[in-house]
């Protein structure tokens, strides 16, 4: 066993590790005047860089939690490991051979736990490079070929190879001097009864690199329907691979991230490769778990993340409910960042690997330049959920999407945003949707629900249950009026056949003028004796047989005598009623759509608009002239 490392050789390390770079490649570092260097604390969260480098001196302190010391500190500390495996880390990077009191250089065997793991991953990562250009691998190779990716493409991002047998690697390993209980230890392998086998078998593997590029783990995709494991197996979790702090592609990304203030977050490894080689240098992914705190403290401290300094998270996810499930999950940590955050999910459902085997680079490209807002995101997959040509569903989705709005922390961007709610919804009045969503932002401050009159939250989309049925509103006792002279006096209701059954907005009303209709409306009433009596015959329930009674018995509410003229303003008037809303629903569904987007869709319900106007002034006229 060696024993303690001469001083001359720390002191050695330690001027051959520069401070600056060492945490550099853990955190983006920049400028804070008199020699030193400020950015995020990577010990603790906080929002403005309080933690200071001083290259002169090779000290670091963060006046936010008081951390300090050394090169060796650090990395002792970030990678939570000891001082001699701090030590010996710094000394293999360097080039270092260190020499121990006992006498002799350090033996390989003698390394530290997380030395001799990554020196296992680094010797597996060969192994593996290797495999992919054999004959047995050409299947693997055929997958990339497939997707759009040279040879070249594999060498840049490490992708190798992992045979078929049991003892491959193993074997493999076991020949460079690593003991089974290390090839386990690192997650290489499993532990059988007759010793260590290989983890991966089959399979194409990506190797997966902490920040500083030291490889701790690889994600293994499978080639064959004959393996019944997983489509993609993750290293799991070791000593040196913690999945929910490590970013595939990070190694590669973090100097365009902390140069651009850019970051994008795809959903698999060949997602980061097609954007890497697709323009979009910055993209990462998760290691077969979903994007949490972690990731965002991560990212954070690379992209010097503050309020103001303009910085954009960029998350991609396939178009299908999967993909729509993870965006809810981002958005869940949206508010860890003070970096603008958007999303970009392509329309056909397509993620950048299919994107630019299909459409090419530039789609990738112009799939990440477009991206939408995260909130906005979040607020139209809200909506989309009612039913917008109702009014009650309308109302429904405002209370939904202002509890979103209500989350935003900038004021200005939220009242922005209440101004696009109300031409999402299409309500038409920009005031009251803003002073919704100031009820709820008051709700959520004082840990209230939603505002009083908001629907219950567990109705279901669009559907706000049956409205009273009141005949203290105007409409309902004019439909009801028309209803009693078609029943009542079926000569004298002439343009009742004119309606249709939104012209009414009580259920009970759309049931009667549905009975009328099957008996052949007004016009085939006949004998007006009669007619009262068929209807309540045809009539399918009791209920309904009972609301014609009503109708057939009911006073005619009319000052004077009731005629043919009175009952044409009646029908005209519930004419112009139905023809307003009929309007107000075609605007508002005008406002939700996008004229770039779907253009067809866009002049097919404008021509809808201008026919309903139309129809409205015809009555008007109607109306006027019989005046």
């Amino acid at each position: 066993m060696a024993g303690r490392i001469r001083d001359e050789d720390i002191a050695l390390v330690r001027e051959r590790s520069p401070i600056a770079d060492v945490i550099g490649e853990y955190l983006q570092l920049r400028n804070a005047g008199g020699g030193s260097l400020k950015g995020l604390c990577p010990f603790h969260d906080e929002k403005s860089p309080s933690f200071n480098v001083t290259p002169s001196r090779g000290l670091y302190h963060c006046f936010g939690c008081q951390a300090g010391g050394d090169v060796i500190t650090f990395v002792q500390e970030m990678d939570h490991i000891s001082f001699v495996e701090a030590v010996e880390a710094l000394a293999a990077k360097a080039g270092i051979r260190l020499r121990y009191e006992e006498g002799g250089y350090t033996q390989r065997g003698d390394q530290g736990q997380r030395q001799r793991l990554i020196e296992a991953h680094r010797a597996a990562q060969e192994f593996y490079a290797g495999k992919l250009l054999a004959p047995e691998a050409r299947h693997a190779r055929r997958f990339l070929t497939d997707r759009g990716f040279a040879r070249a493409d594999a060498e840049r991002f490490g992708v190798g190879y992992a045979p078929g047998g049991w003892e491959a690697l193993t074997a493999h390993l076991r020949g460079k001097g690593f003991s089974d209980k290390e090839i386990v230890t690192a997650g290489l392998g499993g532990q059988g009864r007759r010793g260590a086998y290989d983890k991966f078998r089959d399979r194409l593997v990506w190797p997966v690199r902490e920040v500083t590029g030291e490889t701790v783990g690889f994600g293994a995709r499978k080639l064959s329907d004959r393996d019944d494991g997983p489509k993609y197996l993750n290293t799991p979790e070791t000593p040196i691979f913690k999945k929910g702090h490590l970013l595939y592609g990070l190694d590669m990304a973090k100097r365009e991230m902390a140069r651009s203030g850019r970051a994008v977050i795809v959903e698999g490894y060949t997602d980061v490769m097609a954007c890497h080689l697709s323009g979009v240098p910055t993209a990462v992914a998760t290691c077969g778990t979903s994007f949490g705190e972690d990731h965002v403290k991560l990212l954070r401290r690379i992209l010097l993340d503050r309020g103001g300094a303009n910085a954009r998270v960029v998350f991609t996810f396939d178009g299908d409910a999967a993909g729509r499930k993870a965006a809810v999950r981002a958005f869940a940590e949206e508010h860890n960042f003070a970096a603008e955050t958007f999303v970009a999910v392509e329309p056909d459902g397509l993620d950048p690997c299919d994107l630019r085997l299909q459409k090419g680079a530039e789609a990738v490209e112009h799939l990440i330049g477009d991206a939408k807002p995260l909130y906005e995101f979040m607020v139209r997959e809200v909506i989309e959920r009612y039913d917008l040509d109702t009014a009650e569903g309308r109302m429904a989705g405002l209370d939904a999407a202002a509890e979103i709005v209500a989350s935003i922390r900038n004021e200005g961007v939220r009242k922005l945003y209440g101004v696009h709610l109300d031409r999402w919804l299409g309500i038409m009045d920009e005031e009251f949707v803003r002073r919704r969503v100031e009820q709820h932002v008051r709700g959520a401050r004082t840990g209230g629900g939603r505002p009083r009159g908001g629907p219950a939250p567990a109705a279901p989309p669009g559907a706000a249950g049956a409205a009273p049925y009141d005949l203290r509103d105007p409409s309902l006792h004019r439909e009801r009026q028309a209803l009693k002279i078609a029943v009542q006096a079926p000569g004298l209701a002439a343009g009742f056949d004119e309606l249709d059954e939104d012209a009414f907005t009580a259920p009970q009303h759309k049931a009667v003028l549905e009975l009328i209709r099957a008996q052949g409306g007004v016009a085939a009433a006949g004998d007006g004796a009669q007619w009262a009596a068929r209807l309540r015959e045809a009539a399918p329930d009791e209920e309904r047989r009972a609301f014609v009674t009503a109708l057939g018995v009911e006073r005619v509410e009319v000052d004077g005598e009731l005629d043919e003229r009175y009952a044409r303003n009646i029908i005209d008037t519930i004419l112009v009623h139905s023809a307003n809303r009929a309007e107000a629903n075609l605007k508002s569904r005008l406002a939700r759509l996008d004229p770039a987007a779907d253009a067809a869709e866009y002049n097919r319900v404008f021509a809808e608009l201008l026919a309903a106007g139309q129809r409205k002034r015809a009555v008007r006229e109607r109306i006027a002239g019989a005046g």
